[in-house]
């Protein structure tokens, strides 16, 4: 991985929107550093593991006809990116929110995500 683009795209489908663990782990060693900080409403995890605990209790706990889909136009700067999100059935989001990275030697070093409820 080494663009902005790719690695926006790898966190929300490949990470995020992997059902199945080991594809998900594949991606999670592929796409970010070994001490990435990811920072959620819930509070901060550092590291590869801490990422897929996150990932893996978000995912077992969802309906299986909840996925993400992307909710608006990517954003790009030198090292940085942000991508808003939608979660929930096909056309009915129960949250949306927006997932902003920060990319060091090719990799997501840092991922911040902000939620908003759709309640």
């Amino acid at each position: 991985m080494s663009s902005i683009q790719e690695l926006l795209d790898a966190n929300l489908h490949r990470v995020f929107g992997e059902r199945d663990a080991a594809a998900r782990r594949a991606a999670i060693d592929e796409v970010y550093t070994e001490d990435i900080l990811f920072t959620d409403p819930e509070g901060s995890a550092t590291g590869r593991e801490a990422l897929a605990a996150k990932a893996d209790v978000l995912l077992r706990d969802l309906p299986e006809a909840f996925a993400f889909s992307e909710d608006g136009p990517r954003y790009e700067g030198a090292d940085s990116g942000a991508l808003a999100w939608a979660l929930g059935p096909a056309g009915s989001p129960v949250a949306r929110g927006i997932d902003v990275i920060v990319v060091r030697d090719g990799r997501i070093a840092e991922l911040r995500t902000l939620v908003v409820p759709t309640a």
